[in-house]
């Protein structure tokens, strides 16, 4: 099979998202009702124990079905087993395994160190059998490696971002897991229709999309008007969704424009039509909880995902209480 994806390919799975976003309410809502389909709903552990078969639990014991993928060597081949081995067996997906460094560091040496790494993490991700190996395009912001840098939207910038994914991605062929850019604020890519431009310009069959909604609100008016752009999102992106990261926004009180992250439910993202567009999915794609500090707020921000699914005819499966 080949690793490229043809103007074929690219529009046969342009023309399923359609299908699925055109989809009516009332399909929708039955489908949903009907138990078509138990979403896969994840987030950190604060269980101390490396044991694989422990932790596997104790996901299962908060209700979640899907993972990040536990601390281990790529070359820790008994530890990789007994991870896919003990998860599997409690139906608990692994969903990404992070590679946050910066991919695009202004010292050159760096910048080759960070991609030989996420290289490794793509590998890794690949011999668990993880959804995806996410990171972020980075920044040519040379004093925080996710910072704004006017640089972050150029062309150069997206060029070098394109061959950094065909570098990764053919060094490893994935078979299994997928490598992913999230959006960003104010990095290329900003939205769904940067991020189209990202899957035609790589033209990689190992190119996933990991959808962070709230990464792309980056301006008043997408933040009024969230409801309309998790919609565009899955609507343009749904063929190449794997995984998703779940958390909300919040004005804060500011002379300026200033969102703040914050548990689900805090805020304004409709989680209505987040929660539909991943269940709309092709795959099962989990959606994970994250950027939060307690195992307090994660649970509240767990129940608060798992109500309004509930109240959507939709199921998590297990739930914790």
């Amino acid at each position: 099979m080949s690793r490229h994806l043809t103007r074929r390919d690219f529009l046969a799975k342009a023309g399923s998202a359609a299908a699925i976003a055109g989809a009516s309410p009332r399909l929708w809502a039955g489908a949903a009702a009907a138990g078509a389909r138990h979403l896969r709903l994840g987030g950190p552990v604060f269980l101390k124990s490396d044991d694989p078969a422990e932790l596997a639990e104790e996901h299962r014991r908060l209700g979640y079905r899907a993972a990040y993928a536990p601390e281990v060597k790529a070359n820790d081949t008994d530890r990789i087993k007994a991870i896919i081995r003990e998860f599997a067996a409690r139906d608990v997906a692994l969903a990404e395994v992070g590679a946050w460094v910066n991919m695009l560091d202004p010292d050159p040496a760096k910048r080759r160190q960070n991609l030989a790494y996420v290289q490794e993490q793509l590998a890794l991700a690949e011999r668990l059998g993880a959804r995806c190996c996410v990171d972020i395009a980075g920044s040519f912001n040379p004093q925080q490696w996710d910072g704004p840098d006017p640089g972050n939207l150029t062309d150069e910038f997206i060029d070098a971002t394109v061959e950094n994914c065909r570098h990764i991605i053919d060094a490893v062929k994935p078979t299994r897991a997928k490598f992913s850019i999230e959006m960003m604020p104010f990095t290329f890519p900003t939205g769904p229709d940067d991020y189209l431009k990202l899957v035609r310009k790589v033209d990689r069959k190992g190119l996933g999309v990991h959808l962070d909604v709230c990464n792309a609100i980056n301006c008043p008016e997408r933040m009024y008007h969230n409801s309309a752009v998790i919609e565009e999102c899955f609507r343009k992106l749904s063929p190449w969704i794997v995984s998703c990261h779940a958390k909300d926004l919040q004005w804060k009180k500011y002379s300026q424009v200033c969102l703040l992250e914050v548990i689900p439910g805090h805020g304004v993202m409709d989680y209505r039509a987040y929660l539909k567009g991943v269940s709309s999915l092709p795959v099962d794609a989990p959606l994970m909880l994250e950027h939060l500090k307690t195992p307090a707020e994660y649970d509240e921000g767990r129940r608060y995902i798992q109500k309004v699914g509930h109240e959507m005819g939709l199921s998590f499966d297990s739930e914790g209480a």
